[in-house]
């Protein structure tokens, strides 16, 4: 075990429960430090559902290809805890992770604390040390409660696509849902809203009305679809003739044309021809990712290995469009690799790929506790109408697949898994 596996295992005693929204415990650790949330860079603050880090990721690569200094807080990771935090665009180091959670760990003086509360309030600490231009936040749960709502004036917040997720926490509406989210809203910020369902969006706008804000939708205010392999955009100022993103799949036109309305809507310091090389050379990985490496010299040549991060409802009708296009493109026989959080049903996350007729290879992610069982998610998966069956290891799940010629194969249902994967395959998430 790292030093700081070690460190984040032993905040996770300070407080018995699993998730306990409330701002009052970090709050009190941030005065004690001297509130270093009050000396941040301009911050740009993303909830949602789905579709936060590639936002995030967009706004980066363009941001970066206009010269400026960008601080990034995301989760969770895929490999290392430090892929978390990117201090003026360079993950930070394992040396001041330790010492940062460490110093913030022994000013909380063993106060109950949820693990997330501290190490935020650590990332915030670092944030405020290093001088940068932006500060780029996402969400980690809902929005009103989450640990990263301690900023009280945003330069402006953005609110992805919502959907289903969490719904223990959040609600077992999408309106309620949706409120959960709209809690990062401040007066005086101005709001990027992506793409809504109806009830969602309405919850949106009435929490932004009593705020006095008025967000700025997609699909309403401004917009962004595929033509001829380019990105088009286009709001009230104008219409710009982009690159296609740099990242696989149909629905990365909407989150590309999320991140361009947020850099023109927040008045961000970025030209066209800057957004165009920030849309070329965006990275995200563990979003519909090609893999070559250990696991994928299993299989053969004629096949393909992908990687995706999908872990919702949500995420796999996005993930399942994509697949579609590249099958309309090249046929091959689908295979799933799946692997799943106990928070989500089985059921619903494998509905939209039924029309492709998969075959489903299912996981136990090792590590994690709170994982369904492969054996569970299997039953589960032919009682829907799939050829499912349960693998002790990935190993032997990628071998099962390697004996369909010429298959798709594709890793998804949890980013934990995907981080495990990458892991096992050699493949380093920078």
């Amino acid at each position: 075990m790292s030093r700081t596996d070690a460190i984040l295992k032993r905040l996770t005693t300070l407080y018995p429960r699993f998730m306990d929204l409330d701002l009052a415990r970090e709050r009190r650790l941030l005065d004690k430090l001297g509130n270093p949330e009050q000396r941040l860079p301009p911050v740009i603050h993303v909830a949602g559902t789905n579709a936060k880090g590639s936002t995030i990721a967009y706004l980066r690569a363009m941001l970066e290809a206009a010269g400026k200094r960008v601080h990034i807080y995301t989760s969770p990771h895929l490999v290392r805890f430090n892929e978390r935090i990117r201090l003026a665009g360079k993950l930070v180091s394992t040396r001041r992770i330790n010492d940062a959670l460490e110093e913030v760990e022994r000013i909380n003086g063993g106060n109950a604390i949820t693990q997330f509360e501290i190490t935020t309030t650590a990332a915030l600490k670092l944030f405020a040390e290093t001088p940068a231009d932006y500060l780029l936040l996402e969400v980690g749960l809902g929005g009103d409660f989450d640990s990263t709502n301690v900023i009280d004036h945003p330069l402006g917040v953005i609110i992805t696509p919502v959907d289903f997720d969490h719904q223990k926490w959040l609600g077992y509406t999408v309106a309620e849902i949706a409120s959960h989210k709209a809690g990062i809203l401040k007066r005086g910020a101005a709001a990027v809203i992506g793409r809504q369902r109806d009830e969602g969006l309405e919850a949106i706008e009435r929490a932004a009305a009593r705020l006095r804000v008025a967000p700025f939708v997609q699909g309403r205010d401004y917009d962004g679809y595929p033509q001829d392999g380019r990105l088009i955009y286009q709001d009230e100022a104008g219409l710009l003739d982009l690159p296609p993103p740099a990242l696989v799949g149909h629905h990365q036109f909407d989150n590309a044309a999320l991140a361009v309305a947020a850099v023109r809507h927040f008045k961000l310091p970025v030209s066209e021809a800057q957004i165009a090389e920030g849309l070329r050379s965006v990275v995200w990985p563990g979003r519909i990712q090609a893999l070559k490496g250990k696991l994928r010299d299993r299989l053969p040549k004629s096949s393909e290995l992908w990687l995706d991060g999908a872990h919702n409802a949500h995420g796999a009708a996005a993930l399942a469009v994509s697949l579609e296009e590249m099958n309309r493109a090249r046929p091959r026989p689908l295979v799933l690799i799946l692997g799943m959080m106990n928070t989500r049903e089985p059921r619903d996350f494998l509905e939209p790929f039924k029309p492709m007729h998969p075959m489903v290879l299912t996981l136990t992610i090792p590590g994690e506790e709170n994982a369904h069982k492969a054996g569970y998610i299997a039953s589960e998966a032919r009682g829907a109408g799939f050829d499912a069956r349960p693998y002790r290891a990935l190993g032997q799940a990628i071998d099962e697949a390697a004996k369909v010629e010429g298959a798709r194969v594709v890793i998804c249902g949890s980013l934990y898994l995907g981080g495990y994967v990458l892991d096992k395959n050699g493949t380093p998430p920078e």
